[in-house]
């Protein structure tokens, strides 16, 4: 037997209503926040992620789906969603339009990782990017926006912890304050940190070794060393989230996994047991646009897992019944009521009505009962009298009541009395 494999997951059934549910309540908030989402290709060029993600980063050096095509180049299945939003802004010249350009992204990642609970290596993420302005104003919507999906999904037990890790100036700077410090210390590190000791000693912070943890621990603070205009940005964010009344930690270790952030980064870190860890990331970009060819112009977002998103619900039990069930299943009784239970379903569906019938020549009990399990909240069984009398007994299967309802009114019917799907 061939399976999937390892790291992916199929989304069944009896699971899909479940990601109906958030991806509806996430398109609903970014249209009120004023968004507009955006696609893009399941692979890139691999160079466009050396050159955002950094090629100094665990994504690039060690969890990238790249390979060669048929034409010889270097193709990566994406791992993330910023770079290619960005590559699409620059290629498609949104940066003429007038700004800032508000996006969001609904799409599957890859990444070659250990597959644990709520991290796949086919994942689903949500994220949001805003090019073009560079107001910590812009910060505060950003993180605003993720906060309201959780509030709007009723989720509790979370924590916005957020930091500045400074721009290119300070953070040179701070990258030789950060060798002084690794320098007697090269030794204990992990192979892959003393390589980024020589390119990008600030990567050494991200790793998960460790040994190379109980250094860093000790290592001079970021956000001790930011320059004027990062602290200020930073200062205004923070009265921003306190006008908006968003409570918030300051944490001082976190550096995020991309090489593209600047000043902000934020994390919000789920409390509630069985779903323990990080389940919205982000900050700003102010340097990436211009990487990828493009003008000199600002960008923020975040990224948010919906494979966590579901463990943090399903942990707080908030995930609701099923309600995508047929309107009414319509059973039949002959070869002439077969034909007309035929016309008349496919009559309902054209009528916005969610409506079933057998297609397994059963019995009218085997039907009937096959009508249950569907969870259909009307039935009907036709035969020759009721075409005849052009009308039909309509069943509410959850209360047992019975109405006899014309044909040319059962989709009136049903819509005035079916419960919302």
């Amino acid at each position: 037997m061939i399976i999937a494999p390892r790291g992916t997951h199929d989304i069944l059934p009896s699971e899909s209503y479940r990601w109906h549910l958030i991806e509806d309540k996430i398109k609903e908030i970014c249209l009120e926040f004023g968004y507009k989402e955006i696609r893009t290709p399941m692979f890139e060029s691999t160079e466009l992620f050396e050159r955002g993600v950094g090629d100094t980063t665990d994504v690039v050096q060690k969890e990238m789906y790249t390979f060669l095509d048929k034409g010889g180049r270097s193709v990566t299945l994406r791992p993330e969603g910023t770079s290619p939003i960005v590559r699409s802004f620059v290629e498609s010249s949104l940066y003429a339009q007038p700004q800032p350009t508000k996006l969001y992204y609904l799409y599957p990642c890859f990444r070659y990782e250990k597959p644990q609970a709520g991290r796949l290596r086919e994942f689903h993420q949500f994220g949001v990017e805003v090019m073009g302005a560079d107001t910590a104003a812009v910060d505060a919507e950003v993180i605003s926006l993720a906060m309201q999906v959780f509030s709007r999904l009723n989720v509790t037990g979370i924590e916005l912890n957020i930091n500045s890790i400074g721009c290119p100036k300070c953070r040179a700077a701070y990258n030789e304050k950060l060798k002084a410090f690794f320098k007697p210390h090269l030794g204990e590190l992990c192979e892959t940190c003393r390589q980024r000791y020589e390119k990008n000693p600030l990567r050494i912070l991200d790793c998960k070794v460790k040994s190379c943890k109980a250094i860093y621990n000790h290592a001079p603070v970021l956000l001790d060393n930011i320059c004027e205009d990062c602290a200020a940005h930073f200062e205004q964010l923070k009265r921003y989230l306190e006008v908006m009344e968003i409570p918030y930690q300051i944490d001082a270790t976190i550096v995020r996994g991309l090489d593209y952030y600047t000043k902000t980064v934020f994390e919000i870190i789920s409390k509630n047991k069985g779903s323990e860890g990080t389940i919205c990331g982000g900050g700003r970009y102010n340097g990436l646009i211009a990487e990828i060819g493009g003008p000199e112009m600002t960008g923020v977002g975040f990224a948010m897992g919906l494979e966590r998103l579901l463990l943090v619900l399903e942990s707080l039990d908030l995930i609701p019944e099923n309600l995508e069930r047929p309107d009414i299943f319509i059973a039949n009784v002959g070869d002439q009521a077969d034909l007309f239970v035929q016309k008349l379903v496919y009559g309902l569906r054209n009528a916005g009505i969610s409506a079933e019938r057998d297609y397994l020549s059963r019995s009218v009990k085997a039907q009937m009962k096959y009508a249950n399990k569907t969870g259909a909240q009307f039935s009907a069984v036709i035969g020759d009298d009721d075409i005849a009398a052009k009308s039909a007994s309509v069943k509410n299967m959850q209360t047992g009541e019975t109405d006899n309802v014309p044909f040319d009114h059962l989709a009136e019917f049903i819509k005035t009395n079916t419960m919302t799907r």
